[in-house]
């Protein structure tokens, strides 16, 4: 239990410090390497809850595809952060103001919140089928009871993925592209020249290979 609670202080320590870093540091690139960092130590921490699934989903969902592509998107656009800071005293006051109103819902939130009285009995309960994983549990439950939910938040992830493609895509006339079609019903005779080389006689600009 100390080795635990000892993990517990250090994963919970980096990872608020790591929290507060992505929001303090200048440079953007530095923001996203300290939220990896963040990832990291909470899933430490999920580990500890005995909640390795969620742990194995925050490391390859969030870390090896979330905060590496931001990590990208930053690292490739030329995005000029003077220019981006420039603007930030003007919008201060409305985001001040957002600020302070989240931050009183918040506490008039925690304020009013209470535990049933069940909650104490049901965690001295012992758990029905505890031979069993939590992923194995997890899959379970989403794939009988909350099967239709879960389909139906991949149907919207597809959606929003087919949105954001068709979005940001853009044809550019300057750009050469591959077109299957035109190349698979060419004609040989479209293509290819034949010409008859006499010797010492080289090929004229309007003779050879097109």
């Amino acid at each position: 239990m100390i080795v635990q609670a000892i993990c517990f202080y250090i994963f919970s320590a980096i990872a608020v410090a790591s929290g507060v870093m992505v929001i303090a540091a200048r440079n953007p690139v530095h923001s996203v390497l300290f939220l990896i960092l963040a990832f990291f130590n909470a899933a430490g921490l999920f580990v500890l809850m005995g909640a390795e699934f969620l742990a194995m989903i925050l490391v390859i969902v969030y870390v090896g595809a979330v905060a590496v592509l931001f990590l990208f998107v930053v690292m490739m656009l030329d995005i000029d952060f003077a220019q981006l800071r420039s603007g930030a005293v003007r919008y201060l006051p409305i985001g001040a103001t957002v600020g302070i109103i989240l931050a009183v819902e918040l506490v008039l939130m925690f304020a009013a919140w209470v535990f049933a009285p069940e909650v104490g009995q049901a965690l001295a309960a012992p758990m029905p089928g505890a031979h069993v994983t939590n992923t194995a549990a997890l899959g379970d439950l989403l794939y009988t009871k909350y099967v239709y939910a879960f389909q139906a938040a991949g149907i919207i992830l597809l959606i929003a993925m087919i949105g954001a493609i068709v979005l940001t895509l853009r044809h550019k006339p300057d750009v050469r592209r591959q077109k299957i079609g035109v190349q698979v019903s060419r004609r040989r005779t479209e293509t290819i020249a034949l010409v008859k080389v006499k010797a010492r006689e080289g090929i004229g600009e309007e003779e050879g290979v097109r």
